[in-house]
């Protein structure tokens, strides 16, 4: 299953509140996101508000597109969208700045000829 990697930016003076807000994601929230095709989702946040997420799905298009049909989603983004900047009034899971993987230790392992 493919892997994606993004960032957004959390405002500085918002980092806090914003991690309280996950240590208990709505339970509606995160069966939505199971039903609609998002795995092995993590999010890791810098001091400096610099958040990396990192999620498994068959197509990141259509898990978030799924994810934008259901009324949680556009609760918890509206909710979410005053913690970050540089959104340009979109909400933060239409902000993702995919990063391009340059290195997967299993993909070359498995490319190596027998000894």
């Amino acid at each position: 299953m493919p892997r994606y990697c993004f960032c957004l930016q959390v405002k500085p003076e918002r980092v806090a509140e914003y991690v309280e807000r996950h240590r208990a994601v709505w339970p509606e929230m995160l069966a939505a996101l199971r039903e609609t095709g998002w795995h092995d989702y993590a999010l890791f946040l810098r001091a400096d508000g610099l958040l990396v997420g990192h999620v498994r799905a068959e197509s990141l298009a259509a898990a978030q597109a799924a994810m934008a049909e259901t009324e949680v989603n556009a609760r918890w983004q509206a909710e979410m969208a005053e913690f970050f900047a540089d959104l340009d009034g979109r909400p933060p899971d239409e902000g993702f700045l995919l990063l391009e993987p340059v290195f997967d230790l299993d993909e070359q392992l498995t490319e190596l000829p027998e000894r």
